[in-house]
């Protein structure tokens, strides 16, 4: 979840929201890679959830990451409830979840070795309070009262929203996980391909990833339980937005689809002041029963963008938000998979083609059969392991055409951070496939094993 926004001033013409965003464009030497992943954290002993507070908590990870390498605190109320360094943060998912939300960084070696420095960092000061960290796509065993909903305002009013909208929403906000990686884009039209593409093709990282096929102790039926819950979260903030698809898309028509989704908050003051349904638009008219007589600035309209949850959005990027939290390498493999598909104009052309001739009924019916069947969803005439296999080759093509070396030159590019990837493609079997048979197998029904086995 987003922290507040700051740094933009009054609304004073309606095309300054468009513009907000067409600030964006940057020419391609300048695009840059966003990965954020979050993950489960776990009381060692009992393997119950983090609490909030005390000597073993999600305080006491914050804290230990704040003493021992150097972060900086973030807090809310007087709660801490984040940290940031060198343009990272790590902030806290409703549930106690830990987000890492990277720097922006030039290649996948750079972002994998902030990955793998922030694990170590996570693993250092976790066993030492006797925690552990463990990333799924969703909780495989808790309930939602073992869940502690953290002492942030902007979810305490989420909380009480989600009750009357879809039946999903509290599910999504404390037991589940997800990784993603944002991305640029050059001009309006770049942007306008590359989340079509994204929107398309991200039923693909769905099955690629998936890594929740359990829920509350039980196998659930799905590949990716995950998936399962933001189709039935909010359908006036979420889906595969059809309308992406049509002429005359482009920032403003975001910008109507924005305006269109209920509100959740204003941030004032250091505090959320509750506007849950009510509309940006009157805002804009100075008609929000929230703030009467207020206009919005553009920091409430960053915020705003923020509580937009499709499977790709736009803000002053693009962000991909269709794949289950994971292992390590897969951590590394969602933002090579993405950039090798958008940042090389060969790779992103030939994607398009790909999707270009399906419908929207086409498109929703992938999404929801890559989280049930993973790479064994069958569309019509589309089998998801060959458009799979497809869109793994495409990337890697566009990962070589970077050419983007790491280890000093001795890598000569990002490929291999795709070997996860194609070997699910080669072996038709993804993260949630491998937890079935250890549980059908060797663990003989016994879902507590999965902590020893999985966790960072």
């Amino acid at each position: 979840m987003s922290i507040p926004q700051s740094g933009g001033g009054p609304i004073e013409r309606p095309e300054q929201m468009a513009e907000y965003l067409a600030d964006g464009c940057k020419p391609a030497a300048d695009w840059r890679i966003g990965t954020e992943h979050e993950k489960f954290g776990y009381c060692k002993d009992t393997l119950l959830p983090l609490p909030y507070d005390g000597p073993r908590s999600v305080v006491s990870v914050l804290t230990g990451l704040r003493d021992g390498f150097g972060w900086s605190p973030v807090e809310e109320g007087g709660h801490l409830i984040g940290l940031e360094k060198g343009g990272a943060n790590i902030s806290l998912e409703p549930g106690g979840q830990l987000e890492l939300s990277g720097a922006p960084l030039e290649t996948i070696h750079e972002t994998c070795d902030e990955v793998n420095e922030h694990l170590r960092e996570v693993k250092t000061v976790a066993d030492a309070v006797g925690a552990g960290f463990i990333g799924l796509g969703a909780a495989p065993e808790w309930t939602h009262e073992q869940m502690p909903l953290m002492p942030k305002g902007r979810y305490k009013l989420m909380n009480d929203y989600m009750t009357k909208v879809g039946t999903m929403g509290r599910v999504m906000m404390r037991r589940t996980c997800t990784v993603q990686v944002n991305l640029d884009f050059g001009s309006e039209a770049d942007m306008v391909k590359k989340l079509r593409v994204a929107l398309a093709l991200q039923p693909v990282a769905t099955a690629l990833f998936a890594n929740s096929p359990f829920f509350e102790g039980q196998v659930n039926g799905h590949k990716s339980w995950r998936s399962r819950v933001w189709r039935d979260l909010d359908a006036a903030r979420t889906g595969m937005l059809p309308f992406v698809f049509e002429d005359g898309m482009g920032f403003e028509r975001w910008v109507d689809y924005a305006l269109d989704v209920p509100m959740y908050f204003v941030y004032r003051d250091g505090r959320y002041i509750d506007a849950l349904g009510q509309s940006f638009r009157d805002f804009l008219q100075g008609r929000l029963p929230a703030l009467p007589g207020e206009t919005p600035t553009l920091s409430d309209w960053a915020d705003h963008l923020t509580t937009a949850f499709p499977e790709a959005r736009i803000k002053k990027y693009i962000e991909m938000r269709g794949a289950d939290g994971g292992p390590w390498r897969r951590l590394c493999a969602l933002p090579a998979f993405w950039v090798g598909l958008m940042y090389d104009q060969g790779a992103l052309d030939a994607a398009w083609d790909l999707a270009r001739g399906w419908d929207a009924e086409t498109r929703e019916a992938l999404r929801v059969a890559a989280s049930v069947d993973g790479l064994q969803a069958v569309v019509g005439d589309i089998r998801m392991h060959d458009l799979a296999r497809e869109a793994v080759a495409l990337s890697e093509a566009g990962l070589k055409a970077r050419a983007r070396c790491g280890s000093g030159g001795m890598v000569p590019d990002e490929t291999h951070f795709l070997n996860a990837l194609k070997e699910s493609v080669e072996t038709g079997h993804v993260p949630a496939d491998d937890l079935l048979a250890e549980y059908h197998g060797a663990w003989q029904g016994d879902l507590s094993r999965i902590y020893a086995a999985h966790s960072y």
